[in-house]
């Protein structure tokens, strides 16, 4: 009876890959199918991205010289709504590609997005969707890039509430 119940605690594990549109997801993703293939299989996959939030201060920018001039963008109302949706068009096309790539592979994943930063969207979805194992690329900035743009998968390691694996591309 003991063996059956480390089974079934086992069968509800669940792994989580966040993408985005760097071929360095995409290379996590095809990691976790190739490395983690029996353990999915047996448990749940889940892929996540996270959309930009809508911004609605956009501003034109020219230069004359040296003096930059910013102005607010006079657009239609309609138009931060069409960012965002365009936005929310190409993160569903890319999870119905990383869906249809796990199909491939016999492997039965759930899609889920959110709108946010992608770190604090990552980490939220991890304990949302009660997250046991996250998957993510490296996408290779370099410490002096990393120290002033920031990292989301630093982010992760150091936020989410499981254990965070991040994959780093070879290079060839």
């Amino acid at each position: 009876m003991g063996e059956a119940l480390g089974q079934e605690r086992e069968a509800k594990k669940k792994v989580m890959v966040a993408i985005d549109e760097n071929e360095s997801s995409h290379y996590a993703l095809m990691w976790t199918l190739e490395n983690l293939k029996e353990s999915i299989t047996k448990s749940s996959l889940v892929i996540f991205m996270a959309q930009p939030a809508p911004n609605n201060n956009y501003s034109l920018g020219a230069s004359l010289g040296t003096a930059r001039l910013y102005c607010p963008l006079s657009a239609t109302p309609d138009w931060p709504n069409s960012v965002h949706e365009n936005h929310r068009k190409f993160t569903l096309a890319l999870l119905e590609k990383a869906n249809d790539i796990c199909a491939s592979q016999g492997v039965k994943a759930e899609t889920v997005t959110d709108v946010g930063d992608p770190g604090t969207a990552i980490c939220d979805a991890v304990q949302k969707h009660n997250i046991n194992f996250l998957v993510l690329g490296d996408w290779g900035l370099g410490k002096i890039k990393r120290a002033f743009l920031g990292s989301v998968s630093n982010y992760c390691v150091h936020n989410a509430k499981c254990p965070v694996l991040v994959v780093k591309k070879p290079d060839y």
